[in-house]
C-alpha cells in the first residue's frame, strides 16, 4: 500500500545500515498504550511511547500483490504471572492496532514520523505460563479480513425501516419478485415490430 514518508526517510531505509524502530498502539478496554521495541521513553505523535526492549517483538509483516489478509503476531515475554489476571481482564477481541515502522540517524534522532506498515485488530491472545514469568502472544488481523464477513443485511421494506423509518423505497420490493417482464417482445411471443 501506497505511504506518505519524506525524502530524508526515504533515503534512510535505502541506506546500507538502517536503524529501526517498531511502535505498537494497542487498544485495550480502559484506554490505548504506546511501547516500542527500544529502551527508554520517546514523544512521537501527541504520546508517549513506552520502550520494552528486548521483552518484546513482531512476527514478520508481509505484503502481496494480491489482496490478502494477512495478519502478524505481537509477543510480550518475561510478564510477572501475577500480573496475568490484570492483563486478561484489559483485553477484548477486536480493539485497534497499529503498527509504525520508524526510523533513527546516527544521532539517535528520529527521522520524520513513523510509518504505518499495519492497521487491523486484536484476536484471542495466547497464554505461555513457566514458573513465575509468562508470554502473551496476540494474533492480529488485518482490517481486509472483514471482507470476509458476510453482511448481514437485506433489500426488504423491514431492513430498509431500520435505519430509515417512513421510507417507502423498499416498499414493493417483495411484489416484482415474481413479475414476468416482457423485453422486447409481448408476452405471446411475437414481436412488437
Amino acid at each position: 500500500m501506497p505511504r506518505e514518508m519524506t525524502a530524508a526517510y526515504l533515503a534512510a531505509i535505502r541506506s546500507a545500515e538502517l536503524k529501526p524502530a517498531i511502535f505498537v498502539e494497542a487498544w485495550f478496554t480502559s484506554g490505548p498504550i504506546y511501547v516500542w521495541n527500544g529502551t527508554g521513553t520517546i514523544a512521537w505523535g501527541g504520546h508517549d511511547w513506552l520502550g520494552l526492549g528486548s521483552l518484546s517483538s513482531i512476527s514478520t509483516i508481509e505484503e502481496g500483490s494480491s489482496v490478502e489478509a494477512k495478519g502478524i503476531t505481537l509477543t510480550l515475554s518475561g510478564i510477572d504471572s501475577s500480573l496475568l489476571t490484570g492483563i486478561l481482564r484489559e483485553f477484548q477481541v477486536a480493539l485497534p492496532v497499529r503498527v509504525f515502522l520508524g526510523v533513527f540517524d546516527d544521532d539517535i534522532e528520529m527521522i520524520g514520523d513513523p510509518v504505518c506498515c499495519f492497521a487491523g485488530m486484536m484476536d484471542q491472545p495466547t497464554l505461555d505460563v513457566d514458573g513465575k514469568t509468562s508470554t502473551i502472544s496476540i494474533a492480529c488481523e488485518n482490517k481486509l479480513i472483514e471482507m470476509n464477513v458476510a453482511v448481514d443485511r437485506r433489500y426488504t421494506n423491514e431492513d430498509q425501516q431500520r435505519d430509515y423509518p417512513g421510507d417507502r423505497g423498499f416498499e414493493f420490493v417483495n411484489s416484482i419478485q415474481e413479475v414476468g417482464i416482457y423485453w422486447g417482445r409481448t408476452p405471446s411471443g411475437k414481436n412488437n415490430l
